[in-house]
């Protein structure tokens, strides 16, 4: 009996062995053209390195097409290939969509909440708040994944992020919750009782910001005006500056929700309105609507409402967090 056809979208004819092909198709695929061979592709699968080898077989078998080249250095794309990954990736996405919305949908607020911020952010201002919404949502727990780097919330590597930001992706949803006013900060032990003069003040020693923070305007600030030989030390963590501050090592320029919560830090000068960043509260569409994530969003929002004075400058010693 002949084999059935049925047209895809483009009219091409598709057998029924395509119509076998299968999603562990797909990402078996993807792995082994990451990693260019089979067996380390077999190992991040946790499957043996004939079930890749046979896979990879049938699924050229199905589509009547080379995927790879096998050369000495490893498995590389066909062009025919190239176009199967790019769908892959494509499906990924939406597995993981779906996925989402209905373990939403089901379990409500259950589970893990993941988050990714700054270690400035997280340390000085975020702790005492998750610290508060887990006591009131105890079925919930919160993996925190500090760093810069933007990473991709579509791809299920976090649920929400929370940045200082004036440019937020814009693939991700979410509302500005304050404006982050900066002013310079000094140690304590050498500045509570004398502040610098403020024509003298950029002749004194510094701190500031290198490699991935040389960006900040902060940095670009303080380097259009202060002689380098005047620049002590640089990290690229505001966490770290407002250490190497706190310890004595020269004046900076740090986020006033971070200096005005430090006992070893005193304010040795005006805000900067030039430095002023956003603090926004960030997820993806396909999970704006999940229990978990709208019952942190709302949460975290009420709370910093109330902390916006801290947050734009306006409140130099705080009494409390939350």
């Amino acid at each position: 009996m002949p084999s059935s056809t049925v047209p895809d979208r483009e009219g091409i004819a598709i057998g029924d062995a395509a119509l076998r092909f299968s999603w562990d198709d797909l990402r078996i695929i993807k792995m082994l053209s990451e990693c260019g061979s089979r067996a380390i592709a077999a190992e991040r699968l946790g499957i043996n390195v004939s079930t890749v080898s046979r896979r990879v077989a049938q699924a050229e078998a199905a589509l009547g097409v080379a995927l790879f080249d096998r050369r000495r250095a490893g498995y590389k794309l066909t062009p025919e290939g190239v176009e199967l990954r790019a769908l892959s990736e494509r499906v990924e996405l939406d597995v993981v969509s779906v996925a989402r919305q209905v373990a939403g949908a089901v379990h409500g607020p259950l589970g893990t909440l993941r988050i990714t911020t700054s270690d400035s952010l997280l340390l000085y201002f975020l702790t005492p708040i998750l610290a508060e919404f887990r006591t009131r949502n105890p079925s919930l727990s919160v993996d925190v994944l500090v760093g810069n780097d933007k990473l991709d919330l579509a791809r299920d590597e976090s649920d929400i992020a929370i940045r200082a930001t004036r440019n937020p992706l814009e693939n991700l949803v979410g509302r500005k919750l304050a404006s982050i006013a900066w002013a310079p900060y000094g140690s304590a032990l050498q500045f509570r009782r004398k502040r610098p003069a403020a024509d003298r003040i950029f002749d004194m020693t510094w701190v500031s910001y290198t490699g991935k923070l040389s960006g900040l305007r902060a940095s670009q600030y303080l380097q259009s005006r202060v002689p380098p030989i005047n620049v002590a030390y640089r990290s690229d963590s505001v966490a770290a500056v407002s250490k190497a501050v706190a310890a004595g090592l020269g004046m900076g320029y740090l986020p006033c929700m971070l200096g005005d919560l430090t006992t070893e830090l005193v304010r040795v000068g005006p805000v900067v309105p030039e430095l002023e960043d956003e603090l926004w509260l960030l997820t993806h569409p396909d999970i704006r609507r999940t229990r978990r994530v709208k019952t942190f969003m709302s949460f975290c929002a009420a709370v910093v409402a109330k902390q916006k004075a801290l947050i734009e400058g306006r409140e130099a010693n705080p009494i409390g967090r939350l």
